[in-house]
């Protein structure tokens, strides 16, 4: 049987059937400072279009003008862009300080995306001295109008229980509101919590239903758990030919943990044929990535010559593609 192991914010996978648990990755605890979302909103103004359809297509300095206009109207949405723009440093010399002006400007107005920057500015130091508490609270204003992100990061405190008392309830409350609105990290956290029945009712098919809609969304640790339910039937039916296929979607997307569970269903023929060198080959990039795994090192110290020189070969062209998209 496979199982997956670990906490909320990231569940570790090891595959027992084949051998016993292997050596794991360490486990990223929850953190609020998560990469700040495109500010111009989901649904921008459809007056707005000009300066959004340039900021989307990377002319900058077009939107800048034109969302400068929109601004000298009080339009909050092309307030929130021109703090983006200042944040990132598009098309206009990075300034923390007048992002936050024009965040603050927009969330006066009631726009949730900039109320959420302004709460990561606060969390990051960003545009002043860092402030938690101030950070918290423009997290809950912003998770209260439904953004997304900020139920996400919201979760991730209550969690935590720093800036608020630990609530796991609470927290899947709000994890909830952000995977039914899509959001992949938090259809992957509340997965984890339905696994462990922490904070909500223990539930393996809800629990596997959300970490298949993670996975699709290219969650690469969903990827993985959800390749583990589908190769032990947990919450779904058992399919060791579709969980393969989820393991090597993984693992060409760079999972070790997905490359050494491949490496494994190739080692043993279960979901794929049995192929040693891409077993070998797959086991070997893992590793060289941190995920080591005594078992297959004795499986690929007993194969011929020839096939570890296959191996080899494709790992070098592996690694060789690699540092040409770095």
């Amino acid at each position: 049987m496979m199982r997956g192991t670990g906490s909320i914010a990231m569940s570790l996978v090891v595959l027992a059937s084949l051998a016993p648990a292997v050596a794991q990755t360490p486990t990223p605890q929850p953190r609020p400072a998560m990469p700040q979302a495109p500010a111009p909103a989901a649904n921008p103004d459809p007056t707005f279009d000009a300066a959004f359809s340039a900021y989307q297509r990377g002319f900058y300095l077009t939107a800048f003008n034109e969302a400068t206009k929109r601004a000298q109207q009080n339009d909050p949405v092309a307030m929130t862009l021109l703090g983006e723009l200042y944040s990132q440093g598009f098309g206009v010399n990075r300034d923390d300080a007048k992002a936050a002006e024009w965040y603050k400007k927009a969330a006066a107005l009631g726009n949730r995306d900039a109320n959420f920057a302004l709460a990561m500015f606060a969390f990051e130091g960003r545009g002043g001295a860092r402030n938690a508490q101030e950070a918290a609270r423009l997290m809950t204003e912003a998770a209260k109008m439904g953004h997304p992100a900020a139920n996400y990061n919201l979760a991730l405190l209550y969690l935590q229980g720093q800036e608020f008392k630990q609530d796991f309830v609470r927290a899947g409350e709000l994890l909830r509101v952000a995977a039914d609105a899509g959001n992949s990290e938090a259809q992957y956290a509340l997965a984890t919590m339905y696994k462990e029945g922490r904070g909500v009712p223990k539930d393996a098919k809800q629990a596997t239903q959300l970490m298949a809609k993670a996975s699709v969304a290219g969650n690469l640790d969903a990827m993985v758990e959800f390749g583990i339910a589908q190769f032990n039937g947990d919450g779904i039916e058992k399919d060791e030919s579709a969980a393969a296929q989820s393991f090597l979607r993984a693992a060409r997307r760079g999972s070790p943990i997905a490359q050494n569970r491949l490496a494994r269903v190739l080692m043993a023929g279960r979901g794929l044929p049995a192929d040693p060198a891409e077993a070998i080959r797959w086991h070997t990039i893992a590793k060289q990535a941190g995920a080591g795994d005594p078992d297959l090192d004795v499986f690929a110290s007993k194969q011929p010559q020839a096939v570890r020189d296959a191996a080899d070969k494709a790992v070098k062209k592996w690694l060789s593609a690699e540092q040409a998209l770095r």
